[in-house]
Order: structure tokens, then sequence, then C-alpha cells
């Protein structure tokens, strides 16, 4: 059995644990992570992802919480391998509250009853926001236009991992954790120089993130990046990529 088919804990300790859930995807959909963060009494799952995989996410989640409750549902953008399961989640967990940017609180709300999503989805200011679990707290960090206008990750000041959504993404590759930086290249260029929107958009975010005590970036699609070199390595690599609209060569009518 490898890490693809089972919970993996990156982070223990104390009442405070970081679980990457079992792979699950199947078919032609992007591979997606999904990852729960436990302190105490309390766990907040992070981009759970849409109704293929909606039934053995719950389940592994479940899994892992302990004796815990889920009480928290993060979303870092609108894309629906990140919401289009939300309504399920938030129908099964009465006391769940559910965070996304306020630019798309109105959008979400479109895949199902206002009771389930709208009423009581917290719109998160551009700014950003902290977000009580169990006994600490974990930061919701502006990533706008990284890919979305309306974007966050999320930050966990305890075991220094951020989640960095689709920034850091990488598709095709068959491990978990990224040992050779130089080799793993080729699975983020392509992506990054496409989904990421703006040049100017990374170069605001990498003020931000340098300022972070970070061990350990995960993001939503591909492998993570371990440790303090690894992850500085992915954002000197950021650093130097022009992406977007910067890139963009003008079009002509089709033929």
């Amino acid at each position: 059995m490898t890490a693809h088919d089972k919970n993996q804990t990156l982070f223990e300790q104390g009442g405070h644990r970081n679980v990457m859930l079992r792979t699950f995807d199947v078919g032609p959909e992007v591979p997606c992570n999904q990852h729960v963060i436990i302190d105490g009494t309390e766990a907040m799952i992070l981009d759970p992802g849409g109704h293929k995989l909606y039934s053995k996410v719950f389940a592994a989640t479940k899994a892992a919480l302990g004796n815990a409750k889920l009480t928290h549902l993060f979303l870092s953008h609108q894309d629906p391998d990140i919401v289009a399961a939300t309504n399920g989640w938030l129908m099964a967990l009465p006391e769940m509250q559910a965070y996304c940017s306020k630019l798309w609180r109105r959008f979400v709300a479109h895949i199902g009853p206002d009771r389930l999503l709208y009423d009581r989805m917290i719109g998160i200011e551009d700014g950003g926001c902290r977000i009580a679990l169990g006994n600490s707290e974990v930061w919701a960090i502006p990533a706008h236009f990284l890919h979305s206008c309306g974007n966050f990750h999320v930050y966990d000041p305890v075991s220094k991992i951020l989640y960095t959504g689709d920034l850091g993404a990488s598709l095709g590759e068959d491990y978990r954790v990224v040992t050779d930086f130089d080799a793993h290249i080729q699975y983020m260029e392509g992506f990054h120089r496409r989904y990421m929107s703006s040049t100017k958009a990374l170069k605001h975010w990498l003020v931000l993130a340098r300022k972070l005590d970070i061990e350990t970036i995960a993001p939503q699609h591909g492998a993570m990046f371990e440790g303090r070199e690894m992850s500085q390595r992915f954002l000197d690599w950021i650093d130097s990529l022009e992406v977007g609209v910067d890139q963009m060569e003008p079009y002509d009518i089709p033929t």
C-alpha cells in the first residue's frame, strides 16, 4: 500500500494534526488533493472536491477525525473541483461553517439551496482573515488572480504548512512529495504559465509568502514541497516566471 492509498499524517503535535487524504480520483478529471486540519475537538477540510468523489472523501475525512468534529469548510476559489459538492457537506453537517472569497459567495450559491449555502457561507474580505479552529487558528492568505480573482491560501502557523490551492500545482507525476525539484518543473511549468493570470500578482504574493515561516507547501494538485529548502526552491522558481496575460500573443480570426 502506498501513500496514495491511505490517509497520510503530515504533522502531529499534541491535539493538532494535519492529514492529507488518500487519492480517490478516477477517470478524466484533474487529480485533486484534499487536506484536513484538526485541532482539539474541531476540524477544517480544505477544497473538498466535486460530486464524483464526495462519498469517498466524506468517509475518509470521518476516519481521520478521531474525536473531533468537522466544523469548518474552506474554499480557496470557485472552481468545480473545489466547490461542486459543498451543499452535500453542509447538508450532512449542520454545525459546519463554510468560508470563501466574498466575490464568489453569490456564485457558489447557485449549486444548492440558500439555507445550505449562502446563509452558511462567510465571505472573506480581500485582505484575508484569521479563523479560529479549536485552540488555535488558521490564516486565510490573499492570493488573488492566482488564478482566480478571489483566491485565498491557508497558512497553519502550528504545523507551518502553507496550502496553496492551484499555485504549485503539478500534473502527470506519480509521487506525492517532490524530491528532485529540477525534474519536477516539467510537471508544473505549462500549468503555471497558462493558469496563473498575472506576473504582477505572483510578485505581490511572493512578498507576503516570504514573511511566513514555511515548512511545507501543499498544493491542491500534485506533489508537495516538504522542508524549508524545497519550499524555498519553489518560491525562487515562481519568482523567475512570466505568466498569464504578460506572455500572451495576439490571436487572429479562426479559419
